[in-house]
């Protein structure tokens, strides 16, 4: 059975969603239909615990070996295969698990700013109706008492953006050709170039895709508020216990809830200056360490007064 040939394994809320709706567009490429399979992930079934609505993306895991192959048995002959599972960079026992069935394979990572991409992790879950914190630093203050109740990576908002650690792991396991490391920026940037430099990692034709779709972006913030609250708590609620239900009912309940939820629209999501002081030390030793391990610039994520919007751009 066929195995992919590549994997976007990283980052979350940078640009990996965006990049895998682009390169289902190439000719030469296959990529399955179900997105983020997260394989790798765990050597057996996913935890059955967890924080807000882990459960439920936990049942979601393609976690069986032949039900993995099986995403790709749809594929043409010629076709260069691969999946976007942006956890893998994060999650470190993941590198060995990939280097021990597909040591050949090729990696695509996107980083982002550490801050901005804890910020939009932020966003995005406090969108869904899953995050209790509204505010943002009280949410990544309360990171490591989440780790230990056994909550999900996506919850790591300050962990997952560690990515000196995270590379140099990965180059204990991978060597550097094997490895292709993108800044989010480049997609927004100059998006038909930065495709050109993913198909040629790859092997395929460049010169075809051109543009990158909008996908996953948030475009909003949603207001705090009395109802809203309510609206929270209900979806949460649904979140622990959702699992137990056919996704069908699940769905259905959860649909009106977030339509509720999202009636109104608040600012556009940004980091603030102040936000950015408070947390950029966390971050500090560990872009240095990245720098280090890759030959590469990241001096421009240490500014404590810069203010980048979260929704100007690709997400994951």
């Amino acid at each position: 059975m066929p195995l992919p040939d590549f994997l976007i394994a990283g980052v979350p809320k940078a640009g990996t969603t965006a990049l895998h709706a682009a390169l289902v567009q190439h000719p030469g490429l296959f990529l399955p239909t179900v997105k983020e399979p997260k394989f790798f992930l765990f050597d057996g079934p996913p935890p059955t615990t967890g924080g807000p609505g882990d459960v439920q993306t936990y049942q979601e895991h393609v976690w069986r070996q032949e039900e993995y192959e099986a995403l790709f048995a749809p594929a043409p002959p010629a076709a260069t295969l691969g999946e976007a599972t942006p956890f893998y960079l994060y999650d470190l026992k993941a590198h060995e698990r990939i280097k021990a069935l597909i040591p050949s394979a090729r990696l695509i990572i996107l980083l982002r700013d550490p801050v901005d991409r804890a910020h939009s992790n932020w966003t995005h879950l406090w969108n869904a109706g899953l995050e209790p914190e509204a505010d943002f630093l009280t949410a990544c203050r309360a990171e490591e008492s989440r780790k230990a109740a056994g909550w999900a990576d996506f919850w790591h908002y300050v962990s997952l953006g560690k990515y000196g650690e995270q590379v140099r792991h990965l180059y204990e396991h991978f060597p550097r050709e094997q490895v292709l490391l993108m800044r989010y920026r480049e997609l927004k940037d100059d998006p038909a170039a930065a495709l050109d430099r993913v198909c040629s990692f790859l092997g395929v034709a460049t010169g075809v895709l051109t543009s990158i779709p909008r996908e996953n972006v948030n475009r909003h913030v949603v207001e705090d508020g009395d109802v809203n609250r309510i609206l929270r708590y209900l979806l949460r609620t649904g979140g622990a216990f959702g699992h137990r239900f056919p996704v069908p009912l699940r769905l259905a309940a959860r649909g009106p809830l977030l339509t509720l939820l999202h009636r109104k629209k608040g600012a556009r999501p940004v980091t603030t200056p102040h936000e950015r002081a408070a947390l950029l030390p966390s971050f500090v030793d560990d872009i240095a360490l990245l720098s280090e391990v890759t030959g590469e610039n990241y001096d421009d994520w240490l500014s404590a007064d810069r203010h980048a919007s979260a929704a100007e751009s690709p997400h994951s």
